[in-house]
């Protein structure tokens, strides 16, 4: 997908640089009769890229497009229920960095342990209790 992005970037760009360059000027008659009407090759060749690469996007974009519809109600619900708690947590903790990572103990309860060289913790709220 990373690819696909990328090539997409590079397209726009190339067909943005071609689309600002000017035509020479025109001196004589014959002259416009030689010049074929329309767009020029490189523009017809990224016109014709673009389109391959939308052709071949559109699925992905489509399959993401469902994803997005089937897990927007569980985000929201996700976001409405533990909101408030993770709120409370953050209030808890005053830099990531002065903590070890998390510690799985044998009973299945998770320990995130502030580390021994970071500085003395200083509460700007009272501890309240959180129900889980």
């Amino acid at each position: 997908m990373k690819k696909l992005i990328l090539a997409s970037v590079l397209a726009l760009t190339a067909v943005a640089a071609v689309a600002q360059m000017s035509d020479p000027p025109v001196e004589s008659p014959d002259a416009v009769e030689e010049q074929r009407p329309g767009r020029s090759l490189m523009e017809e060749g990224a016109k014709l890229l673009l389109r391959g690469l939308l052709s071949e996007a559109e699925p992905a974009m489509r399959d993401l497009q469902e994803f997005a519809d089937q897990m927007g109600p569980a985000m929201k619900s996700l976001t409405d229920q533990m909101g408030p708690a993770l709120a409370d947590i953050m209030a808890m903790i005053d830099d990531i960095k002065n903590y070890s990572g998390p510690e799985l103990l044998p009973n299945g309860d998770i320990i995130i342990r502030r580390a021994p060289d970071a500085p003395k913790f200083v509460p700007s709220d009272p501890p309240r209790e959180i129900d889980l």
